[in-house]
């Protein structure tokens, strides 16, 4: 079982994350608000950019604890497979979530 969540951790960490950022994009929109931070960059962005960067973080952790010895798995389908999935929730997470960051909010 703990092969399982090994491959299918990075995946549904990303799942999770998209759908929470996403849900926070909705209660900002949903909420109004607004403001600016720093003179010029509005709130709505510094929250969406922390959200994503938080999420990247976290992916960031599962792959290097995927690459860990500690956490490694006897076979080596199981350690290839779950490093290529953490490398595909890390990459999902940077290109689907990218958005968050670099477009505008609440048309």
């Amino acid at each position: 079982m703990k092969d399982v969540l090994r491959i299918l951790i990075a995946p549904l960490v990303w799942l999770a994350s998209f759908s929470a950022v996403y849900g926070l994009h909705g209660l900002i929109c949903g909420h109004g608000i607004g403001g600016e931070v720093f003179g010029m960059i509005s709130l709505q962005r510094v929250l969406m950019g922390t959200a994503w960067l938080v999420v990247l973080g976290i992916q960031v952790g599962l792959l290097w604890a995927l690459h860990a010895p500690r956490f490694a798995s006897g076979s080596s389908f199981v350690t290839f497979a779950s490093r290529a999935t953490g490398w595909t929730g890390l990459v999902a997470t940077a290109w689907s979530l990218f958005p968050t960051v670099t477009t505008t909010y609440c048309l």
